[in-house]
Order: C-alpha cells, then sequence, then structure tokens
C-alpha cells in the first residue's frame, strides 16, 4: 500500500472478505448500506494488500473462510470480528453485540458452518466484486 492509500485509509476499520464469495460481497454491499459515514473500509482477501495486513496481523494469508476486521490495530476475525463490525453500524445493529456473551466456542461453531457452506448455498464468482463509483473510494 502506498503512502497516499494508507492516508486514505487511517484511522478507518478495514473489513477483510473474499471478494469472489457471493455470500461474502452481499454482506459487503449490506454492510456499506447500513455505513452511511463511510466507516468502513474493504479489501478482498485476495488482494496483495490484504495478504500485507494479514501477514502484519500475524494472520494466515492462504485461507478464506473468515473475514477479518481491523480496528484501531487490532485484528479480530470470524464471530468476534462479525459482532464489532455490527456494533459500529447504525442502530438497531449495535444492539446485536450482546451476542458477545455467547462463549466464542459456541459463536464460532456457527459462523464456521456457514463458512463451510457459503459457496455451495450463495456460489462463488471467477473475479472479486467491482465497487460503484460512490464507493470505490472505501476500497483499497
Amino acid at each position: 500500500m502506498t503512502v497516499d492509500q494508507e492516508d486514505k485509509h487511517k484511522g478507518h476499520p478495514i473489513v477483510l472478505v473474499d471478494g469472489v464469495c457471493n455470500f461474502c460481497q452481499g454482506i459487503t454491499k449490506w454492510i456499506i448500506k447500513r455505513d452511511p459515514e463511510g466507516k468502513y473500509h474493504f479489501a478482498s482477501l485476495q488482494s496483495d494488500v490484504a495478504k500485507g495486513l494479514l501477514e502484519k496481523g500475524g494472520l494466515r494469508t492462504d485461507s478464506m473462510d473468515t473475514f477479518v476486521l481491523i480496528e484501531n490495530g487490532k485484528y479480530y476475525t470470524r464471530s468476534t470480528a462479525a459482532l464489532r463490525l455490527a456494533k459500529g453500524l447504525k442502530f438497531p445493529y449495535p444492539l446485536l453485540y450482546v451476542f458477545i456473551i455467547v462463549p466464542k466456542f459456541i459463536r464460532n461453531a456457527v459462523y464456521n458452518w456457514v463458512a463451510r457452506n457459503r459457496y455451495r448455498w450463495f456460489g462463488k464468482d471467477d473475479a472479486c466484486m467491482l465497487p460503484t463509483p460512490e464507493t470505490k473510494d472505501r476500497f483499497l
């Protein structure tokens, strides 16, 4: 990532998603609609930018079975990332954060089940989603 790119995205939580997963693309669009201030920025897990961020956070770069939320220099994955992200959206979605009290192994079991089946249920694209002109500044 260049210095200009880093400056543009500085201070914004970054969401790393599987860019070819139809479900993940849908979730990205869903987040954008519920984040009118443009707080969250995005990158595809398949991108070089994401690989660099994953390495910086000490996470695997060869796994596409989770999305990652990078917030204030901390890395969150799986259900914890999803709940923390919901907490930052407009009302009523922050109310979902109450599920953080559910033990992580239970939350992640549900998350992993969906992640394992997402291609079968929702399909997969050959290429990553292209942002619209209105949202392109939110993509790394």
